[in-house]
């Protein structure tokens, strides 16, 4: 049996795509090459179902409205309205995170009725049906996006397979006041027998420290203190690694002639890729509705493509969310968390969608 060594992942990225240009970041990337992507996919469809191009780029502003207003409005009412409400101005902050794809999806139905309302030659379940498709697609570039910000993880493991998110716990010790000039979380190779499969795993950080004025005797100081600090006090850092807080800072300091390297040695809980997975079966929904509608076209009853993306896309969810940690703190005491709840109802009109769809073909 293959040593699950093989399998844990120090996972760090730098959420902009560009280093130095924070402006610009994978999440936001993924985000609009979702609606590029999407849009050129419509144009497609819409061509070779005989409907007028051009109907497209409204359908587009409907799509994208609908999806930013709706995810964010969803979260602040399903999972933090009373931090929102006590600070409504907060509401518009959506560069700060915080967008729910059940609001998302609610949104966007309601929008697609408006649209097909003042698009004539189009009926709603025909232009919904073949919007999922492309939802699928873009649900999974954001899922992508959430990975690259390290963010919306699943819970540990358990075992030493999973990944390690370690990107925060570096943000912070950016603002330690050191003069540091780079940190870099990793796998160490010289660590293997620390491991106990148990999901606590060996995890190093790299910090460069230009000279100044610290002596090596000062540097260790602050190390000792100001690290241990971040290390055991920072709920992100509790979160995600696993330092002891009543023994000494395990380190290494290293005198590189222009710069010191402070190696770090800790531990990092392994966590499961939830992202990924969510990811990747929202990819593969996409590909199995495309093909569907290659072969058949006109011939998909009106309706069953949006129960078969609501029973799929949202019993995926239903299903990984038991892997994932809960968002709210309220989310603990419940048998079912908010995704789960949320989840079921639209299940369940996924299902009545497609007993619909098929009685009218039949009929």
């Amino acid at each position: 049996m293959m040593n699950s060594i093989l399998y844990y992942v120090v996972w760090s990225p730098d959420p902009a795509v560009f280093p130095g240009f924070e402006r610009l970041r994978w999440y936001s990337l993924l985000f609009a090459l979702g609606f590029i992507i999407s849009q050129q996919i419509m144009v497609y469809f819409f061509r070779k179902e005989g409907h007028d191009e051009r109907l497209v780029d409204k359908l587009t502003i409907y799509m994208v409205l609908a999806t930013i207003i709706g995810a964010r409005l969803g979260h602040v009412l399903f999972y933090e309205p009373d931090k929102y409400f006590s600070n409504p101005i907060d509401i518009l902050k959506v560069w700060e995170g915080g967008l729910a794809s059940h609001g998302a999806a609610i949104a966007i139905l309601i929008a697609l009725w408006l649209y097909a309302r003042k698009t004539p030659g189009q009926s709603y379940l025909w232009i919904v049906d073949r919007i999922v498709i492309v939802v699928a697609l873009t649900g999974a570039l954001i899922r992508f996006g959430n990975l690259m910000n390290s963010e919306i993880g699943g819970k540990a493991t358990g075992n030493d397979s999973g990944f390690v998110f370690a990107r925060e716990t570096e943000e912070i010790l950016y603002t330690l006041k050191l003069p540091i000039e780079h940190i870099r979380a990793y796998k160490p190779d010289n660590r293997k027998g620390e491991l106990q499969d148990n999901g606590r795993v060996p995890v190093n950080f790299d910090i460069q420290i230009s000279k100044g004025a610290f002596d090596p005797g000062d540097l260790e100081s602050a190390l000792e203190k100001d690290v241990k600090y971040v290390l055991t006090r920072f709920q992100s850092s509790r979160k995600y690694l696993d330092e002891d807080p009543n023994s000494p800072l395990n380190f290494d300091l290293q005198d590189r002639g222009d710069h010191y390297m402070a190696v770090i040695k800790t531990f990092g809980i392994t966590k499961y890729p939830t992202q990924i997975y969510e990811s990747l079966s929202y990819f593969l929904i996409f590909i199995f509705l495309f093909l569907g509608w290659r072969k058949y076209k006109n011939r998909i009853p009106e309706g069953l493509y949006l129960g078969l993306f609501l029973i799929s896309v949202f019993g995926m969810r239903f299903f990984w969310e038991f892997f994932k940690e809960n968002q709210v703190e309220f989310e603990k005491n419940l048998t079912f968390n908010m995704g789960q709840a949320l989840s079921i109802p639209l299940v369940i009109g996924g299902l009545a969608l497609i007993i619909y769809a098929l009685r009218k073909k039949k009929q």
